[in-house]
């Protein structure tokens, strides 16, 4: 036995401590403070997500873990979770949950997501909520309507806000758009669970219907003549945003009842489609509620 073999000096207290700073790597890697371990060196990074059978999801993130699992709407197949996220979704009766629990190690979730997502530990494969229809919305004062906005981040976050300023649902088009994910989930923080997010073929025809329900259709645009908070009428409001640098399109614009712009007096005259949306679903929700 050679006295320079590292495995033979170990002691107890090493192996210990060796379990500690793994234990505690790992926490960092599930909050999002430390990457994903690197390849090994020969190795390339060609990660692919796996692919998922057409009726299902994955959903990521403690919050929007447990949103799900708190959504009867939901249908769940497993939750994938750490032994130290598991205590942090605070689930009661754990043996009577309708479906099952495999505890993964950080790594493994990160094969299952990929090495950027930031998935604090707990992963749900299930199925896309019901689909629901424009008519449901009849009763609803508020609807967010979105023109073509592409990125998962940004339609998250506008879900975020819908939720915070009590819209009645988040309309957009089946193509261009996001579908429900897991990075789209993880940005809007649970209130993928909590508004409707309804998906639709022509924007043009769901605008049409939205008038015919008695909504005033008003185009968020740059150029609009009047201020928003100068543009509302009527107990029922639809709010239309479109992509960032693009806008709205012609055919959406000329569908809307009145366009209108947020006026900004600072040095800087555009936003982010999610601030712009947070911003005016407050004005309109301030003018509802007069």
């Amino acid at each position: 036995m050679s006295k320079n073999d590292p495995d033979k000096t170990k002691t107890p207290k090493d192996t210990h401590y060796a379990k500690l700073r793994r234990a505690h790597r790992d926490q960092k890697r599930e909050n999002g403070n430390l990457s994903a371990a690197k390849p090994q060196q020969g190795r390339k990074n060609d990660w692919t997500p796996p692919k998922l059978a057409e009726d299902t999801v994955h959903i990521y993130g403690l919050h929007s873990v447990k949103a799900a699992i708190e959504n009867p709407q939901r249908v769940i197949r497993k939750l994938l979770v750490t032994r130290n996220a598991l205590p942090k979704l605070d689930l009661s009766h754990i043996e009577r949950l309708p479906f099952a629990i495999e505890m993964r190690s950080p790594q493994e979730i990160d094969m299952i997501v990929g090495p950027d997502a930031i998935h604090q530990g707990a992963l749900l494969e299930c199925k896309p909520l019901p689909v629901r229809k424009l008519d449901s919305l009849k009763d609803r004062p508020l609807l967010l309507v979105l023109d073509q906005v592409t990125d998962p981040h940004n339609v998250g976050a506008i879900l975020r806000s819908a939720v915070a300023f009590d819209a009645g649902a988040v309309v957009t088009t089946e193509r261009h758009s996001p579908t429900e994910s897991g990075v789209m989930g993880k940005s809007a923080s649970g209130a993928l669970e909590m508004i409707p997010y309804i998906q639709i073929t022509n924007l043009g025809d769901a605008l049409e219907d939205l008038k015919r329900l008695g909504f005033q259709i008003i185009g968020l645009d740059s150029e609009g003549p009047a201020p928003l908070e100068q543009t509302f009428s009527g107990s029922k409001i639809a709010l239309v945003l479109g992509a960032e640098g693009k806008g709205l399109r012609q055919k959406t614009r000329t569908i809307c009842n009145d366009l209108a712009r947020l006026d900004m007096p600072g040095a800087i005259k555009s936003l982010n489609v999610s601030n712009a949306a947070a911003i005016s679903l407050y004005a309109a929700r301030q003018y509802l509620s007069r």
